[in-house]
């Protein structure tokens, strides 16, 4: 039987444990737990499964767990880059591939905790491997754990603006670890989007204004939808239920109060490259779309058209050219001078929104790293997303520190370049605001303090005393000047006899209101009385009016004293007064129109008798008078025998004040009060309206 083994201490989780470790100590360590992690891979595999079923004793999984931890939360300050860190670091991973393959692994390390810091730390790409072999006891062990955290992330997201602040933190911190696994194992967001609840939180939770927490909303949709497409075993009908759904949603966010770009599906086929993914993807040969492909290309097509221009757009390889170095050295600007902070190794400014794109995505990632991967792919930010989550980087860039900033390495150049003893320029001044209260009592200090208060003023004057105190009150010549200027003659126009003040309804257009008619009238007879003058009225045919002399249509003629006069007369143009002799010619019945009202004459508003409107009993019993009787229904009758069709005795409608119990009495009764009941007295009135705004002249 072989010896047991010492158990494995755990890793310093804090810096503050580490900083009190000497490096001599700190040596001594790490060498220690790269001897007991050697030991524990050289056990065959039925001692190795006796050491991790005493777990408790031999400490394996609580080591793990807390150098795994240690690396994802402090970067490369856990361990540095020397040969013992390393190889500490290399078989911290063996070993819990080893463990992972086992039949029963400790439970620590099958939680979603775990297996998301072991992908941050050694990438998606070797703990896909090891993820992808688990058995199948240890898979549900997995989910099982999936599904609590999904829960949990699915219940606060639903909640949204009710949660608190430490709440959507935890929301926000818990997606952006998980990122990480499903970047890693495709199942897990296959396990997350199994359902439509988890969906509809992350489109619902997108809508608070937390930029954080959209931005790691976004990254795990992406994460886990390009996860669906992974090999070997690709899930595009779920895919395509789910772009099904994301394009449901964006039309439903549409027709809400907040802005179109402002939904989740805006801004995932904005900034990140999940369109081009998938359908590169479906188009592929031997990808295992089949009949899917068909669903889902048209609904990328219809995902397209809510991109937000300017968003996540690249410029073409070649588009920015590099400076070449030629060995000079630049001035320095001004503003380096002053102080000021330019931009990091003179970056240009659409690099720097590039590198906060590809950041916004991988937060962990440093400033200089991403910039060596534009360099690397063109300045394709597409490229370098996609590289980062395929996890097929170069070796150069693989091993290379991806924690590093450009601030740095910017600052350490800049210390050596300029001392903190060499001159430097006076930084200009801030320019001094102004107002209108600059140069009072106040800003020059000379107010008294007795008239200095907080709040409301506590006086002991009342109204009587405001009202005699006049240091305030204006001057007698400021008074008498404006009473100067005032007008007492200047009255409001007098809208007694307006029409809208008539009383009723007033129809502009019988009542003769119209200017436009009546100025048309008064122009007409103009015209006909030129027209008969030039002897005009019996000739005939399209061209009489041709040959008449103020009509006609010459130089001449349009230069004559007639047809100035005309002209002046009408205020119309030579060419419409050519147009109307013409026309006249042309219609008979106008010019014997116009020729009967003037022989008529026009009417001059005169009124010699006024008539009697007002009804009276017995009257218009009697047609036979005609209309000198004075009776409407004789004059107005539009009955049989020219009798009266409402009240005429001879009409047809009966008398409504006849003989009570005859028939014709009662039809004239209920025919009077069936009229009444759809119409009342509307036209009487109107009709009184209509003869008031005329003056009261009949007619």
């Amino acid at each position: 039987m072989e010896p047991a083994l010492p158990p494995l201490a755990p890793f310093p989780g804090t810096t503050g444990w580490r900083q009190q470790i000497g490096p001599t100590d700190w040596s001594l360590y790490l060498q220690s737990w790269r001897t007991l992690t050697g030991a524990y891979l050289a056990l065959p595999d039925a001692s190795f499964t006796t050491a991790l079923s005493n777990d408790e004793q031999t400490g394996v999984s609580a080591f793990l767990v807390s150098v795994v931890r240690a690396q994802a939360e402090q970067g490369p300050t856990a361990l540095d880059t020397s040969p013992e860190s390393m190889a500490l670091k290399k078989a911290a991973f063996l070993l819990t591939a080893r463990a992972l393959r086992t039949p029963k692994p400790p439970p620590a390390l099958l939680s979603w905790e775990f297996l998301a810091d072991a992908s941050r730390v050694y990438g998606r790409r070797r703990v896909g491997q090891v993820l992808g072999r688990l058995p199948p006891a240890s898979v549900g062990m997995t989910e099982a754990s999936l599904t609590a955290l999904k829960k949990f992330l699915t219940k606060n997201m639903e909640a949204g603006l009710t949660q608190k602040g430490s709440e959507l933190r935890a929301v926000e911190e818990r997606l952006q670890r998980v990122n990480y696994l499903v970047s890693a194992w495709p199942a897990a967001g296959a396990l997350f989007l199994t359902g439509s609840d988890y969906l509809d939180a992350m489109v619902g939770c997108f809508t608070i204004m937390n930029p954080p927490l959209r931005r790691v909303l976004v990254t795990s949709l992406y994460v886990c939808l390009v996860g669906l497409t992974e090999p070997p075993t690709p899930r595009y009908s779920l895919l395509s239920d789910l772009l099904y759904a994301l394009r449901g949603a964006a039309e439903e966010h549409k027709k809400g109060p907040l802005r179109a770009s402002d939904s989740l599906v805006a801004e995932l086929v904005s900034v990140t490259p999940i369109l081009q993914q998938v359908r590169q993807r479906a188009e592929a040969p031997d990808t295992g779309a089949g009949s899917s492909k068909n669903r889902i290309l048209p609904i990328l097509n219809d995902l397209a058209t809510y991109r937000q221009p300017g968003r996540g757009m690249t410029i073409p390889p070649g588009r920015l050219k590099k400076k070449v170095d030629k060995g000079k050295s630049a001035v320095q600007p001004v503003f380096e001078q002053a102080g000021a902070n330019p931009t990091p190794d003179g970056l240009h400014p659409h690099k720097m929104s590039q590198i906060s794109i590809v950041q916004d995505l991988f937060p962990d990632l440093g400033s200089a790293f991403v910039a060596k991967l534009l360099d690397e792919y063109n300045d394709d930010t597409e490229q370098v997303v996609a590289h980062l989550l395929e996890g097929n980087l170069p070796p150069h860039l693989e091993s290379a520190d991806r924690s590093e900033n450009l601030g740095a390495a910017s600052s350490a150049i800049h210390d050596n370049q300029h001392t903190d003893m060499a001159p430097h320029a006076t930084p200009p001044l801030v320019p001094a605001r102004h107002n209108i209260f600059d140069g009072d009592e106040l800003d020059e200090l000379s107010l008294q303090t007795s008239k200095l208060h907080f709040g409301k003023q506590k006086s002991s004057k009342t109204a009587d005393d405001v009202l005699a105190d006049r240091s305030t009150a204006p001057k007698k010549a400021a008074i008498w000047s404006a009473l100067a200027a005032f007008d007492a003659d200047d009255d409001e126009r007098d809208d007694t006899y307006d029409a809208a003040d008539v009383g009723g309804t007033v129809d502009g257009a019988t009542s003769g209101a119209s200017g436009g008619d009546d100025l048309h009238a008064a122009n007409e007879q103009t015209l006909f009385a030129a027209y008969q003058a030039a002897g005009a009225t019996n000739s005939d045919g399209p061209g009489a009016s041709d040959a008449l002399g103020v009509f006609g249509r010459d130089a001449a003629t349009r230069r004559s004293a007639a047809r100035a006069k005309l002209r002046e007369e009408t205020g119309m143009t030579d060419e419409a007064i050519e147009g109307w002799a013409v026309m006249l010619a042309r219609n008979p019945q106008q010019r014997r129109r116009l020729e009967l009202q003037a022989q008529s004459g026009a009417f001059g508003g005169e009124q010699h008798e006024l008539a009697r409107t007002a009804w009276r009993a017995g009257e218009d019993d009697d047609d036979e008078d005609g209309p000198s009787s004075g009776s409407r229904g004789g004059f107005r009758g539009r009955g049989r025998g020219g009798g009266g069709r409402g009240r005429g005795g001879g009409g047809r409608g009966g008398n409504v004040a006849g003989p009570t119990g005859e028939k014709e009495t009662e039809q004239a009764r209920r025919r009077k009060e069936a009229s009444k009941s759809s119409r009342a007295n509307h036209n009487r009135r109107d009709q009184r309206a209509r003869k008031m705004a005329k003056g009261g002249f009949p007619g």
